[in-house]
């Protein structure tokens, strides 16, 4: 039996991971679709007057196997690879675009769709319904379904192309991750590190075959504490470079092709919709709405980023100056003697805070945080179906104890996991066909267990957690009637804002002391840490502004650009020489491992989080007038942020919350900026 052929009999209805074999996934996938396509069929076809049960409602239950099979196999695709798993992505992924284009490129259907909208006034809608039939029309609108014959054939195939480049680009960026080892068989070439980061280093090796030796890879969690402690600058320098090189290496997954076939391809998908550029096509549907307001708020940021970025390098240069050092500093060198200054300024290591930011504790603190804002409990269950053994489930109750959503955590680093951190679902909410939980999963990129069992933080990470928790919220509480408007269902340009705005509990010192004890003592994190942690708040603020807005500005360059572009690095040379970017700091992401813009959605769209921080800094200004928990902010903050999805028009939701539009000067005091 094939599990997604029938109704799951499991604990609210979570696929039975333990049943589910390889060989399951691909005949569901042609079921699913042809199942879909059937019931498109008969909604186009049908005789009767299009109403919004017949056409709308209709459209929102299609595609139920579908959706389970996707659900599972992509958010596995993401966390929990194999070969297989990934040559059948490249195969399914360009057959999934085209069946998702037959569906948006019917016309039959797409005229149904029409006339609801054109009688729209005469159909006693609800505000959600309205939402829809809008959001729905404009979704068929802006896939081709005005289009020509000849025109939606070439936009077929475009997307199909699409769909593949962008699997292989990604497929690429962690073959290339995995592929690299530093090897260090030199204990004294270790010196600087601390002792954990040594010990995961020699289980690494041993992992990989290299039992006595020590193994640093290009991943966030082993590299940037080799960047940090480690005194050897010239095995600072080959690492940081393998990390920068990923998909520039000319060889088997070298991506630089890849990104000029999408590149073209955006640029003819625009101009077959009307558009001038990708950027304009892909921001007509977003808040900032053009190109010109994103390079606006981009510049607003880049001035004074840049020139505080300035005053580092001088200050970094003056440290190595008065060390002895006769060389200039590099990109490579910049955490190392950041951290130098950092020590030298508000007397505390990085290490330093670690012992107090356990991966459990943390997570617990988050848990008190959703507790105390929305009345939302999380109990652990180890008797709930998970696709590995060593991620946790919990069940996530209201204040009346009724259940409404399931939530995983996939926190722990390993080579078959993409990289970064992000925010998923295995169901999305609804209140449609019966009330549906939604079914949400974090997965991040934190380090394994230490010799005690126990998985440490840096602060950096105690934020990552909480983002990606709020990103799980946004899904966890939502209350939408339909599933293609719940959760984080909204544009790119607002889907940030609800994981950003629980950053800013994660950074109080009232709320950091519920969570920070030292997991060896239980000591609760010392007054004169926290005001330290606190006091260098904005510490190297110069370099993360830079070299994020850098990256945004990449990504606007690629998608605004209207000739050929045939040699990748000399096009974002030049992009990021024409920005003002100082050889000093490197854009977060190089072209050729920029996932977000080429394999996850965010083309044109990585100022988001830029975007969205203007939006959080703005509404966490009213629980700093109020309080933390003030009971009344927080209602509003889950009542027309949290719970609401794409229910409404996204800035009326937010005026409702906040009483106002938002302004930036609080993003530029909290980035100290202004």
């Amino acid at each position: 039996m094939n599990p997604f052929l029938s109704e799951y009999v499991t604990p609210f209805q979570i696929p039975p991971f333990e049943k589910i074999e390889f060989k399951h996934y691909e005949p569901a996938f042609s079921i699913g679709m042809k199942e879909q396509q059937d019931e498109i069929n008969d909604i186009a076809s049908n005789a009767s007057e299009p109403t919004f049960a017949n056409t709308i409602e209709a459209l929102e239950r299609s595609g139920n196997t579908l959706d389970k099979v996707s659900n599972v196999f992509f958010n596995l695709v993401g966390s929990n690879t194999n070969d297989d798993m990934d040559a059948l992505a490249v195969k399914i992924s360009p057959q999934l675009s085209g069946h998702n284009d037959k569906i948006l490129l019917n016309k039959s259907l797409f005229s149904r769709i029409e006339i609801l909208v054109n009688k729209k006034s005469s159909l006693d809608l609800s505000i959600e319904q309205s939402r829809l039939l809008d959001e729905t029309y404009k979704r068929f609108q802006r896939s081709g379904a005005n289009l020509d014959e000849v025109s939606m054939e070439r936009l077929t195939a475009i997307n199909s192309s699409l769909s593949s480049l962008s699997v292989q680009f990604d497929q690429n960026v962690l073959k290339e991750t995995n592929g690299y080892s530093m090897v260090i068989d030199n204990a004294e070439d270790l010196d600087g590190l601390p002792d954990e980061e040594i010990r995961q280093a020699a289980l690494l090796a041993e992992s990989e075959g290299e039992e006595g030796k020590w193994v640093f890879k290009p991943t966030r969690v082993s590299m940037y504490p080799f960047l940090t402690y480690a005194t050897q600058r010239d095995l600072r320098e080959e690492l940081y470079n393998s990390y920068i090189q990923r998909g520039d290496n000319d060889n088997e997954f070298d991506n630089k092709a890849i990104i000029a076939k999408m590149i073209g391809l955006r640029k003819e998908k625009a101009a077959l919709m009307g558009f001038d550029s990708h950027s304009e096509y892909v921001l007509d549907n977003t808040m900032a709405k053009t190109p010109e307001n994103v390079n606006e708020l981009l510049n607003t940021i880049w001035e004074p980023g840049i020139e505080k970025a300035k005053d580092e390098v001088k200050a970094l240069q003056d440290l190595i100056s008065s060390e002895g050092g006769n060389f200039k500093l590099a990109a490579w060198d910049w955490w190392h003697y950041s951290e130098k200054l950092r020590q030298e300024k508000f007397d505390f290591k990085e290490e330093e805070v670690k012992p107090y930011f356990s991966e459990d504790k943390v997570l617990q603190g988050a848990f008190e945080v959703a507790n105390k804002l929305f009345d939302i409990t999380f109990e652990e269950s180890a008797d709930l179906p998970k696709y590995r053994d060593n991620i946790k489930t919990f069940i996530v109750k209201d204040k009346s104890e009724k259940t409404i959503g399931i939530f995983y955590t996939d926190y722990t680093l390993r080579p078959n996991k993409g990289g970064g951190a992000w925010m998923s679902t295995f169901r999305d909410q609804s209140k449609f066909d019966g009330e549906i939980i939604p079914l949400v999963v974090n997965v991040c990129n934190f380090p394994p267990e230490n010799a005690d069992g126990v998985s440490l933080l840096s602060f950096e990470q105690v934020e990552t957690l909480f983002h990606e928790f709020g990103h799980g919220l946004h899904g966890l509480l939502s209350e939408a009637q339909y599933p293609s408007l719940s959760g984080t269902s909204v544009t790119r340009d607002y889907v940030e804002f609800p994981s950003q705005m629980m950053e800013n509990w994660a950074r109080e010192p009232e709320v950091i002391k519920t969570f920070a004890q030292h997991y060896q003592t239980g000591e609760t994190i010392p007054d004169a840490l926290l005001e330290k942690i606190s006091a260098a708040g904005t510490f190297n603020e110069g370099f993360a502004t830079t070299e994020y807005v850098a990256a945004a500005h990449l990504d606007m360059a690629y998608h605004t650009n209207l000739d050929e572009i045939k040699d990748i690095d000399k096009f974002e040379d030049n992009a990021l020489s024409d920005l003002g970017l100082i050889p000093e700091i490197e854009s977060r992401y190089r072209s050729t491992y920029f996932g977000h813009i080429f394999a996850g959605g965010y083309s044109s769209g990585y100022y988001s989080y830029l975007w969205t921080e203007v939006l959080e800094a703005d509404a966490f200004e009213a629980f700093k007038e109020k309080g933390l928990f003030d009971k009344d902010t927080a209602d509003k903050l889950k009542k027309y942020v949290y719970s609401s999805g794409n229910t409404d028009d996204l800035m009326t939701q937010y005026v409702r919350f906040r009483g106002k539009e938002p302004v930036i000067e609080p993003l530029l005091k909290k980035r100290g900026l202004n």
